[in-house]
């Protein structure tokens, strides 16, 4: 009689799975952390413009948007047919926007507030005169990067006949 025991097959032992549950779940939270909902309905008619020299805007993270444009239909009896600004998911007036942009300054981190860029989204039939004001809004509170964002095209099918 032996004090060792021979290996009786080749065989592999059972894999143990009593790990998977917490591997999922730790997936399942890491992209629950990280996922950033979009959190704002655009409220106005938002029929950008066409230009022929565009350049996309690479960090997200850096950007505030002003939607502009005239009230979609569910809100026209409110708000009227001209062209109002829509904060996040308010809207509001031109003297609304240097206190938008300071508290949206605010939320981002220190190292980004000198290099965020306004993004105007506006509708091709909105008012000059409200573009101006927003402009001036920005002026005071030192947003002086402003980007308007368009669909690529041809400029001269923004002109009205």
């Amino acid at each position: 009689m032996s004090k060792f025991a021979k290996k009786k097959s080749g065989e592999l032992p059972a894999v143990s799975t009593a790990s998977l549950p917490d591997i999922v779940f730790m997936l399942l939270f890491f992209f629950m952390t990280v996922t950033v909902m979009k959190n704002n309905d655009v409220k106005v008619k938002n029929e950008l413009p066409q230009a022929n020299e565009i350049k996309k805007l690479e960090k997200k993270d850096r950007v505030i948007t002003i939607f502009v444009g005239a009230p979609n239909d569910e809100f026209a009896s409110v708000f009227g047919k001209e062209a109002t600004i829509q904060l996040n998911d308010k809207f509001s007036n031109p003297d609304d926007v240097g206190d938008f942009i300071l508290q949206e300054r605010a939320k981002k981190d220190e190292e980004l507030q000198n290099v965020l860029t306004t993004s105007l989204k506006v509708d091709k039939n909105a008012n000059m005169g409200l573009i101006s004001d927003i402009k001036q809004e920005l002026r005071k509170v030192n947003a002086l990067k402003v980007n308007y964002t368009t669909y690529e095209g041809d400029a001269f099918n923004n002109i009205k006949n």
